[in-house]
């Protein structure tokens, strides 16, 4: 068998592949719609669907397929980072982001600080005009720059739902009223607000108000703060972890259940904040070989703003562990609760670079708490059904966004990076041409 496969795709170009019909023979499918293993299987794409699924000996190779070599190899869906900042279509930098993403299996993009271009750029990944994933488009930011008085927040949702975005987004520094009054534009039009919690409305008033997510548990460290601290001309810090020494860890499991009753879904962005507070130097962060991908004067401002945060009045390793541990206790609560958790990094931010930091962000959520496979979930089934997509599973009739792996993942998380070859929306793009793909952006590391 393993001669035969070898044969058929010897003649394989080494360029993207997109065919009417592949085919991966022989693979190990983990399907993400149960915690399982199938074995020894075929699975037939036909114009971007999955159209058969079945064991290897069973399910004949159509004529004229192209055809891909699963042995010992294991095909999941592809994965979604649910937080991440995505440049204008006309930008230097968007196929450094694209192939980045796809060469990690990121097949959705949510883009979280959104602009017109993206409309276009939408389209236009979807039809395959440009090379990338999925992308889901935010609106301009909504905050307290940019919103000036409720009536005013009210007609600029109303202006986002009429351009066709597919969320808003909620940034810091609006007043309770400017985002009450957005919160009911956007309920009323029926589009999702999503983001930050404005310290004026508080992590319970987001809940109330329909929220869609909420993003890097903003809010979450200042609701855990005692009935009678008083915050009036305190300095929380980044997203208040100057904060975890007063904060009441006896009032996590409660929020959490709040949160999971109220329905909103969590982006915790573990991966951002822990980089940026934990011990680690950043000159050992500066070295790592994920940093040869992205340019150096960028590498340069996250090594800045980290040595910044180490320097910072009122912040130390003690606090900053005690952020973490707190941090992590939430999101294995809010899972625990029935809270449903999106995979989202904040890429590119301090030290994320596109597609490599959901890997990190999988092996903090697993550092959490959460066991490999329900991790997993958060990038692929969770996505698929809070954006309401034919995606996130390995099922007939599921649309092909796939990522094939040289090892199992529900044994080591780490291996989600063993990455041999990454399909978008039927696209094959092998190892050879992932690397193709990233050549052009890869420098010396500095030390």
């Amino acid at each position: 068998m393993r001669r035969w496969i070898l044969s058929l795709i010897a003649a394989i170009a080494t360029h993207p592949t997109v065919a009417d019909t592949t085919v991966f023979v022989n693979v190990n499918v983990i399907p993400m719609s149960a915690e399982t293993v199938m074995t020894q299987q075929t699975v037939i794409v036909e114009d971007g669907i999955i159209a058969m699924i079945g064991e290897v000996d069973t399910v004949p190779v159509p004529e004229e397929a192209i055809v891909i070599d699963g042995t010992d190899r294991f095909l999941m869906p592809g994965l979604a980072e649910m937080h991440a900042h995505v440049p204008g279509a006309g930008s230097a930098e968007l196929d450094r982001y694209f192939a980045l993403f796809v060469a990690n299996g990121v097949t959705t993009v949510r883009g979280m600080l959104g602009q017109p271009s993206h409309l276009q750029l939408r389209d236009d990944l979807l039809s395959g005009k440009v090379f990338g994933p999925r992308l889901i488009t935010s609106g301009p930011s909504l905050n307290g720059r940019s919103v000036s008085g409720a009536a005013d927040g009210a007609r600029q949702v109303r202006e986002q739902h009429a351009a066709g975005y597919d969320f808003l987004k909620i940034h810091p520094g609006l007043d309770a009223r400017e985002f009450a009054a957005i919160a009911d534009a956007a309920n009323d039009l029926g589009i999702p607000f999503a983001g930050h919690v404005p310290v004026a409305v508080g992590v319970q008033n987001a809940l109330a108000s329909g929220i869609a997510t909420i993003d890097h548990l903003d809010g979450y460290m200042a609701a855990l703060l005692p009935s009678n601290y008083d915050r009036s001309g305190g300095y929380g810090g980044f997203f208040d972890v100057l904060l975890a020494d007063q904060a009441s860890t006896d009032k996590i499991e409660a929020l959490a259940a709040e949160s999971a009753a109220a329905g909103v879904w969590t982006v915790p962005t573990q991966s951002l904040i822990e980089q940026l507070i934990n011990e680690v130097p950043a000159t050992e962060l500066r070295s790592r070989p994920d940093m040869q991908y992205m340019p150096a004067a960028t590498v340069d401002r996250w090594v800045a703003a980290k040595e910044s945060q180490q320097d910072e009045r009122g912040f130390g390793p003690e606090v900053a562990a005690q952020a973490i541990s707190i941090r992590r206790a939430l999101i294995l609560a809010l899972h625990e609760a029935g809270g449903r958790i999106l995979l989202g990094s904040d890429a590119p931010q301090i030290f994320n670079v596109p597609g490599f930091s959901v890997h990190s962000e999988l092996e903090l959520l697993v550092a959490s708490g959460l066991t490999p496979f329900e991790a997993l979930r958060a990038g692929t089934v969770n996505p698929a059904e809070f954006l309401d997509l034919e995606t996130g599973t390995v099922e007939v009739s599921r649309q092909a966004d796939l990522m094939l792996l040289d090892a199992n993942p529900l044994e080591d998380i780490r291996n989600s990076r063993r990455i041999h070859g990454v399909m978008v929306r039927g696209a094959w793009y092998s190892g050879g041409d992932i690397r193709r793909r990233l050549r052009p952006y890869r420098h010396t590391v500095n030390p």
